[in-house]
């Protein structure tokens, strides 16, 4: 995570050219960290991208904020940007450099198998162990306790976290970050029923991620059944998902935490899954989609709704049954008296 001791100094100026916004005040302030507009203090850089925060732009004691153009601080010097958050984004890039976390080379006590092909510039940290026939890419970088499986591949520029295990046959591509505890390529759940019981079904197939994906913390991927279970470019996957054998999963969607999706279900591109929400199996969800939280979506979706509730239902339709709910206990007081004066 990054702190104020692995920080970069630069004027506000230099900041401003760098994201492609521009000063208004001093540009030479020099700023050396970033904070919260409610803690911040000199030699700190702030933002508001939401208008519940602009009570404190006038007490904040950042020295300077990045704002669009509608809003004026006449306290404080400016980064003007049409978008605030990414500017913001931005800026914590160019503060905090990321530091190598994993010494160079290969940890003494990692476990290499034979016919592995390990990149030069790859880092392996403590503890790995990387089974025969595995590829790692250009730069990439194992932390520490990372499991990687038989005949995996991994790209360029890559980042597993400690604990990270990527079973048999997976396909990682390049610049992709998984998070502690996670596992790319477990079982998927498949059962035959039997005169015998519950027959489990072999699970042959495998997980692709594409270039520029995220996964954070304790998800589980699971490899498909036959073919792959697949996650599209820059798609990004929050903390303690569940996303299940053969689901295809588009190109720069949004998986909130705690979502659950089932066995071969297509999600399209540009999705955003909001907490807790549930997708039954062998579904479509369109691209664009956009599924509110905790919402039971038990049927295909067409691009570009918008839905809520369990089950789900398009958002208007899902808001107007809920207001009709909230009025229920009287609407039942009335029809009780109306019977009664009968």
């Amino acid at each position: 995570m990054p702190t104020k001791n692995n920080k970069n100094s630069f004027s506000l100026k230099d900041l401003a050219d760098k994201i492609g916004g521009t000063v208004d005040g001093d540009g030479s302030l020099v700023i050396n960290s970033a904070a919260p507009i409610d803690i911040a203090s000199s030699g700190d850089i702030t933002f508001i991208a939401n208008e519940k925060y602009l009570k404190h732009l006038a007490s904040t004691n950042a020295s300077a904020v990045i704002l669009d153009d509608k809003i004026e601080a006449s306290n404080l010097s400016i980064i003007r940007h049409k978008n605030p958050y990414l500017a913001f984004a931005l800026v914590l890039d160019i503060l905090y450099p990321e530091l190598p976390d994993v010494a160079t080379g290969i940890a003494p006590s990692a476990i290499l198998e034979d016919a592995t092909a390990i990149d030069s510039s790859a880092r392996v940290g403590a503890l790995c162990h990387i089974r025969s026939g595995a590829k790692i890419g250009k730069e990439t970088r194992l932390v520490s306790s990372v499991f990687i499986g038989k005949n995996v591949e991994i790209g360029d520029n890559c980042i597993l976290y400690p604990g990270v295990r990527i079973m048999d046959g997976c396909t990682l591509g390049n610049n992709v970050s998984i998070h502690s505890s996670t596992v790319i390529g477990s079982d998927g759940f498949g059962y035959a029923e039997s005169d015998t019981g519950l027959k489990k079904i072999k699970q042959i197939g495998n997980v692709i991620i594409e270039d520029h994906v995220e996964i954070g913390a304790n998800c589980t991927i699971d490899r498909g059944a036959l073919g792959p279970t697949q996650i599209g470019i820059g798609t990004k996957i929050d903390n303690l998902v569940q996303i299940a054998h053969n689901v295809q999963i588009g190109r720069h969607s949004i998986i909130v935490a705690q979502v659950g999706i089932s066995g071969s279900t297509k999600i399209g591109n540009g999705v955003i899954l909001a907490g807790q929400v549930g997708v039954a199996g062998h579904i479509e969800i369109g691209d664009g989609v956009m599924a509110g939280g905790q919402a039971g979506v038990t049927k295909s979706v067409k691009a570009g709704t918008k839905v809520f509730g369990t089950p789900a239902r398009e958002l208007m339709k899902s808001k107007r049954i809920e207001a009709i709910l909230s009025r229920l206990p009287d609407m039942y007081k009335r029809l009780k008296k109306l019977e009664e004066e009968k």
